[in-house]
C-alpha cells in the first residue's frame, strides 16, 4: 500500500465537499432549464441522477458527469472508488455503463504525476471489470487532487427508472448501508481501528449493478442512488419530485454498525451538518442520532428504490442473486404534512 496520504491534500474528504442543494438551485436558477431539444427527455429541470435522451429507436442515451477529492488515502483505491460512484449514477437510472472520459485535477507541485498514475490504474481496473471503456479525458493542474469521470450509457425507455414516480403504499429499499461519511472521517482523523479500515473502502467499491436487473420490475416504481446529500436529501427529492411523503422506521434502517461509535466520538462530517440545514421543514425535529445517520454523506452509496408491495419478493429474490438482504425500511404514503419525512423508532 502507498505511504501517501491523499486525505491530507483536501480541504474536505466528505463526499467530495458537495454544493448544497439550496445553493444549487440557485445556480441551476440562473442557467434555466434546458429547451428546444425535443429528443431530450431528462435534462436539469430536476433532480434526476442523469440527463437521457432519446435516440429514436426505443433506447435512450444516459450522460452523467461525478467527480471529487480524495474520500481515502490510497491513490488506487480513490481512483477506484470515484470510478464506481459515477458510474452508479448510470445504473440508478436502469441503463448500463458503456463509455467514460476522465477528469482529473492535480497538484503536480506537491504530488507526483506517478502517483496520478495509480488513481487512474485504480480507475482502468473498475472500468475493466465492469465492461465499461475509458476513452481518454481531460486533465489539469490543480491546486487539489481531483478525480471522476463523465460517463455515456444505455437504456431501454421501457425500464428507464426515474426519482418522480414513487406512488403512496411503495415500500422502501436500500442496498447499502449507511455510515460511510462518518468511517472516511474517522480515517481522515487517525481513529479508525485497525479491523475497520477497510470497511468503508469495500463498501463503496460495491457496484450498484443489481440496478440494470431491478429496471426489469414492472413494481419498482423509482430509484435513485444516494449520496453526497444523505438519504435524507435523496429521499426527500423523490418525495418532492413525486409528490409524496415517506415514513421510515430508524430500527430498519440499514447502517453500517462499526460507524456509531466514531459518531459518539465526533466523527461527524461537516457536510451531516450542512444536509440537515439544507432540508428544512423536509425534516421532521429529530434527535442528534436520527439527523446524524440520516443525513450522512454517503459516496458510492447504494439505490434507493420505491416498490409497489406487490412487486416485494421479487425485490428481495433480485437482492440475493446480489448478495443482499434487502428489507424494506418505511413507506411512502400521500403528502399530508410540511415535512417530507416522518421517522419512528
Amino acid at each position: 500500500m502507498s505511504s501517501i496520504r491523499l486525505t491530507q491534500y483536501s480541504h474536505g474528504a466528505e463526499a467530495g465537499c458537495k454544493i448544497a442543494s439550496d445553493a444549487l438551485d440557485s445556480l441551476l436558477a440562473k442557467a434555466g432549464p434546458e429547451a428546444g431539444h425535443k429528443q431530450l427527455i431528462v435534462g436539469n429541470q430536476g433532480r434526476d441522477d442523469a440527463a437521457v435522451y432519446d435516440l429514436g429507436d426505443g433506447r435512450g442515451m444516459i450522460a452523467t458527469t461525478d467527480f471529487f477529492m480524495p474520500i481515502v488515502d490510497d491513490p488506487f483505491d480513490f481512483g477506484r472508488i470515484a470510478v464506481t460512484n459515477a458510474i452508479s449514477d448510470v445504473y440508478a437510472m436502469g441503463g448500463t455503463a458503456v463509455m467514460a472520459l476522465g477528469i482529473l485535477g492535480w497538484p503536480l507541485d506537491k504530488l507526483s504525476a506517478q502517483v496520478a498514475g495509480d488513481v487512474m490504474a485504480g480507475a482502468q481496473a473498475v472500468c475493466r471489470e465492469l465492461g465499461v471503456a475509458l476513452a481518454g479525458g481531460h486533465s489539469v493542474d490543480a491546486p487539489e487532487p481531483i478525480f471522476g469521470l463523465a460517463v455515456k450509457g444505455l437504456v431501454d425507455l421501457k425500464k428507464l427508472k426515474l426519482n418522480s414516480t414513487a406512488k403512496p403504499g411503495d415500500l422502501l429499499f436500500l442496498t447499502k448501508p449507511l455510515g460511510v461519511g462518518m468511517l472516511t472521517t474517522a480515517e481522515k482523523r487517525g481513529w479508525l481501528e485497525v479491523g475497520h479500515h477497510g470497511l468503508a473502502r469495500e463498501t463503496m467499491l460495491k457496484a450498484n449493478r443489481i440496478g440494470v436487473k431491478l429496471a426489469e420490475v414492472e413494481g419498482v416504481n423509482a430509484m435513485t442512488d444516494v449520496n453526497g446529500f444523505g438519504l435524507a436529501g435523496h429521499l426527500t427529492e423523490m418525495c418532492q419530485a413525486s409528490n409524496v411523503m415517506a415514513r421510515i422506521d430508524f430500527r430498519r434502517l440499514p447502517r453500517l454498525a462499526e460507524a456509531e461509535a466514531y459518531r459518539r466520538k465526533g466523527a461527524v462530517p461537516g457536510d451531516t451538518l450542512k444536509n440537515c440545514e439544507t432540508l428544512g421543514e423536509s425534516l421532521p425535529a429529530m434527535d442528534e442520532v436520527h439527523w446524524q445517520w440520516l443525513c450522512d454523506p454517503q459516496t458510492s452509496g447504494g439505490l434507493l428504490i420505491s416498490v409497489d408491495p406487490a412487486w416485494e419478493d421479487d425485490v428481495m429474490r433480485i437482492g440475493r442473486e446480489y448478495g443482499l438482504d434487502l428489507q424494506s425500511f418505511g413507506v411512502m404514503a400521500s403528502r399530508s404534512v410540511k415535512s417530507s419525512i416522518e421517522v419512528i423508532g
